[in-house]
C-alpha cells in the first residue's frame, strides 16, 4: 500500500482542522510555528497507528524519525518565509489594508494601539472619525475626518488620501444602534465593517460569531468548538477504547472472577455521576470495596486525606484485598470504557464528581462541568492524592481553557506510565 496519498489526506485534514489554510495576516509566528509542530506530531502518530493496523509494516523507525525532522522543518521554513516575504512586499507599501476607525474615545484608542503594536499584520491607520469624543494627544497625529454624520458623504464622494479596505466601529453599544445606516452603506460599496466588542469585560470565554439562518449570534464560550477538532477526539475515544476493550478482555475476565470468588456482592458497582453540562448517567467499575461501603462511610470520614467536598483515603478499610490490587493498576475502570463508547465520558476530561459533591461546589468549579468527562486528566497524572481540591479544579479548567488534540496525546502517553507504576492508584 502507498504511504504518501494516506499522508496528504492527514495532513490536509489535520492543517484543515487547525486552521492552517486561512489568513494569518493576524497570527503571531511563534503560535503558527506551535501549531505547526501540533499537526507534525498528531499526523505522525495518526500515521504510525495505520502503519500498525493496516500492511505499512515496512515503514522502519529511522523512516518516521526522518519524516518528523523533515516535515516539521519544512512546514516550519515555509512559514517563515512567507513572514519574511510579507514584510519585505509591505516594505515597499504593497499588501497592507487601510483601516478607519469610527469613534474617538477609550475604545477607539484600544483598537489603535493593538494594530499599531502589531505592525506586522500590515494594516495602516488611515485616521479616525469623531463620535463626540475628543481624540487624546498621544493620537493627534492621525487626522479626524469630520463626525459620525459627515461619514456617509465621505465615503460616497470618496474624498480620503487612499482606499478604505475596512472601518472599525470602536464607539459605545447604545451609539452602534444610531449607526444602522452605515453597516448598509458599508455593504453596498464592498467595504468590510468591524464591531469591536472591547465593552465585554469577559476574562475567560472566547467570542464567536455565528449564523443561524440569516440570523447572526454573538456567542461566548469557554470551550472547544472546533468541530472538526471535536469530532477527531470522539473517534480517537471509539477507537481506543474498542481497541482496549479487546486486548484486555483476559484481564477483565480475570478480574470479575476473582472479586466474584473473594467477597459477596455484584461484580460492578455503578454510581450516579454528574457528565456533560450536568448531565446525570451511571458509571461503571470494578467493584473494589465490601458490599455494603456506602452504608458505612460515616465510620471512615476521619481518614478522608482529601480538602472539599471529596473523599479519598488511601487506608480505607472498605476496600477488599483484590480491590487493592485493581485500584494500584487502576484496573478497576476498565469498565468505563464502555461509558467511553456510549458517549457520557471521554479518554480524557475531568473527573465525572458524584451528585452530592456538585451540591457543596462554588460557582467556579462548576465550569468543569462543561466538558465531557473523562478516564484520565491533568489531575490524573499530577499526584492525584497529593493535589488539594482547589488545585484540582484548576487543573481541569487549565485543560478546559488549553484542549487540543495534542494535549489529550500527551496526557494519554503520561497516563501509562502513571499506571503501569501504580501511581494511578485511587
Amino acid at each position: 500500500m502507498k504511504i504518501y496519498p494516506i499522508v496528504l489526506v492527514i495532513w490536509s485534514v489535520l492543517l484543515f482542522s487547525y486552521h492552517s489554510y486561512h489568513s494569518h495576516r493576524t497570527v503571531m509566528l511563534t503560535k503558527e510555528v506551535t501549531t505547526t509542530l501540533r499537526v507534525v506530531l498528531v499526523g505522525n502518530v495518526l500515521l504510525a497507528t495505520l502503519a500498525f493496523l493496516l500492511p505499512l509494516r515496512q515503514l522502519s523507525r529511522t523512516w518516521f524519525i526522518l519524516f518528523v525532522t523533515l516535515s516539521a522543518l519544512f512546514l516550519v521554513m515555509e512559514k517563515i518565509a512567507i513572514r519574511i516575504g510579507a514584510r519585505y512586499v509591505r516594505a515597499k507599501g504593497l499588501n497592507y489594508r487601510t483601516v478607519l476607525i469610527v469613534g474617538t474615545g477609550r475604545r477607539a484608542i484600544d483598537v489603535a494601539r493593538v494594530i499599531e503594536n502589531h505592525n506586522y499584520w500590515g494594516y495602516k491607520i488611515l485616521g479616525f472619525v469623531s463620535d463626540g469624543h475628543r481624540l487624546s494627544n498621544g493620537w493627534a497625529r492621525f487626522r479626524v475626518y469630520g463626525t459620525v454624520p459627515d461619514l456617509r458623504t465621505l465615503l460616497e464622494s470618496g474624498e480620503f488620501p487612499e482606499i478604505v479596505d475596512e472601518i472599525v466601529f470602536a464607539v459605545t453599544r447604545k451609539k452602534l444602534d444610531e449607526m444602522k445606516q452605515l453597516f448598509i452603506l458599508c455593504e453596498e460599496l464592498g467595504i468590510r465593517a468591524r464591531v469591536a466588542m472591547n465593552f465585554f469585560q469577559n476574562r475567560v470565554a472566547r467570542i464567536e460569531i455565528e449564523e443561524l439562518e440569516g440570523i447572526p449570534f454573538l456567542t461566548f464560550t469557554t470551550t472547544p468548538s472546533n468541530e472538526t477538532q471535536l469530532a477527531a477526539k470522539r473517534l480517537l475515544d471509539v477507537g481506543v477504547s474498542l481497541l482496549l476493550l479487546t486486548l484486555a478482555t483476559p484481564i477483565i475476565v480475570l478480574a470479575a472472577i476473582a472479586i466474584k470468588l473473594t467477597s459477596p456482592g455484584s461484580v460492578l458497582f455503578k454510581q450516579e455521576r454528574i457528565g456533560l453540562n450536568g448531565r446525570i448517567f451511571t458509571l461503571y467499575k470494578f467493584r473494589t470495596m465490601i458490599e455494603n461501603a456506602s452504608q458505612r462511610r460515616e465510620e471512615v470520614n476521619h481518614l478522608n486525606q482529601m480538602t472539599g467536598p471529596v473523599f479519598k483515603a488511601a487506608a480505607d478499610p472498605r476496600v477488599t484485598t483484590v480491590g487493592r490490587i485493581l485500584r494500584k493498576f487502576s484496573l478497576d475502570e476498565l469498565p468505563q470504557l464502555w461509558n467511553v463508547l456510549r458517549g457520557d465520558m471521554s479518554l480524557v476530561g475531568p473527573r465525572p464528581p458524584i451528585p452530592e459533591e456538585v451540591r457543596s461546589y462554588h460557582r467556579w468549579h462548576r465550569r468543569r462541568l462543561s466538558m465531557k468527562p473523562g478516564l484520565t486528566c491533568l489531575w490524573q497524572i499530577s499526584g492525584r492524592n497529593n493535589v488539594d481540591f482547589d488545585r484540582w479544579m484548576k487543573l481541569d479548567l487549565q485543560y478546559i481553557d488549553n484542549w487540543s488534540p495534542s494535549l489529550d496525546l500527551k496526557i494519554l502517553l503520561r497516563t501509562i506510565p502513571a499506571v503501569l507504576s501504580g501511581r494511578g492508584a485511587s
